[in-house]
């Protein structure tokens, strides 16, 4: 259970996560000639644009989650195969790019940590860096796993040859239930498959962006 503390400097990280991961599938679809999600008016970074209830409050319980998916409408794109894989990949990337910019900002705070020692907006701001750096991470490589609904299942689709396409769509079929299977499993034994799986990448890139 977090504490209060945690909890108060958790929400705005996820909220502004979340945000930025979707807004950068809408923005990518719209240049890429979408005006679906525009017009939707999702390219906004106000959370209640973009928030699923129910993938929120996964995220504060078993740290992975969803927001509400942005609608695009392939036909608008001239390849919709490669457009789409471009869309996928906008929002993962989006949080990567996060993760780094907190990691920076921490390696700066190491090289001068006067300013932000010894008081509480500096120490909570250290914290939310961190949060941030890790929260990031976690999104960006959840999403890229290659189980539908994720983004990481229209990435693989964007990247097979069409004589395996078959594959995908199998996914598509059966992912969704195999994805909440495994998010219940990991409620009820308390071991998390999938961090099993994203940890040591989460750690890899901490270390990678924000030094040991």
């Amino acid at each position: 259970m977090l504490d209060p503390r945690t909890l108060i400097l958790l929400i705005p990280v996820i909220l502004f996560a979340l945000s930025v991961h979707e807004l950068s599938h809408g923005w990518m679809a719209y240049r890429l000639g979408d005006p679906t999600a525009r017009n939707a008016g999702r390219l906004t970074l106000n959370p209640i644009a973009h928030l699923d209830p129910i993938g929120t409050i996964m995220l504060f319980l078993v740290h992975f989650g969803w927001a509400k998916p942005v609608p695009v409408d392939p036909r608008y794109f001239t390849n919709p195969k490669r457009d789409m894989l471009w869309v996928a990949i906008a929002g993962p990337a989006s949080n990567m790019v996060l993760a780094l910019l907190s990691g920076l900002v921490i390696r700066y705070i190491r090289l001068h940590p006067e300013p932000f020692m010894g008081n509480l907006v500096g120490e909570s701001f250290i914290a939310m860096m961190f949060l941030s750096l890790q929260i990031n991470l976690a999104l960006a490589i959840f999403n890229l796993l290659p189980v539908p609904p994720l983004d990481g299942s229209k990435v693989l689709f964007g990247i097979l040859p069409s004589e395996y396409e078959h594959i995908a769509y199998n996914l598509e079929r059966y992912g969704p239930g195999v994805l909440f299977g495994l998010v219940l499993l990991g409620m009820i034994t308390g071991v998390s498959i999938f961090w099993a799986f994203i940890g040591p990448f989460v750690g890899f890139f901490s270390s990678l962006f924000a030094g040991a």
